[in-house]
């Protein structure tokens, strides 16, 4: 039944994506503005709100899949400052080189492992942060 809701909220996703991608490139065609520098700003804005706004999506879904949509949209919601600074610098280290993509690629790959051999444990201090978090959104 969660995976239902998992692939709904991707089909959702998915038609956002071409939407906001099919009103850019009609946009762009003509601009805004007859300034070309204008038109870039324009697009560059609305395309870094395009962003958060899918990326909020595509967590609220993956969230989903274990609890209840409320209660993943005030996780993302309750995110912290620290928290949200950290995850775009991880995310520009491992996009910019492949040496960032192999280290953070790595890191990942040793947490989880980690975290598997120490299931119990990691399943309830994790369990505890997401409460905590969802209670600050």
């Amino acid at each position: 039944m969660a995976t239902g809701r998992a692939k709904s909220g991707v089909k959702k996703i998915g038609k956002a994506v071409t939407t906001t991608a099919k009103k850019a490139e009609a946009a762009l065609e003509k601009g805004p503005s007859p300034n070309p520098m204008t038109n870039i700003i324009i697009a560059d804005v609305a395309l870094r709100g395009g962003g958060r706004l899918l990326r909020h999506m595509v967590e609220r879904t993956l969230l989903g899949v274990k609890y209840s949509p409320d209660k993943a949209k005030n996780i993302v919601k309750g995110r912290s400052m620290t928290q949200t600074l950290l995850g775009t610098a991880v995310a520009r280290i491992a996009t910019r080189s492949v040496p960032g993509a192999l280290l953070i690629g790595g890191g990942l790959l040793a947490k989880t492992l980690y975290d598997h051999g120490k299931q119990r444990k990691a399943a309830a201090e994790g369990a505890a942060e997401v409460d905590d978090q969802a209670k600050k959104g």
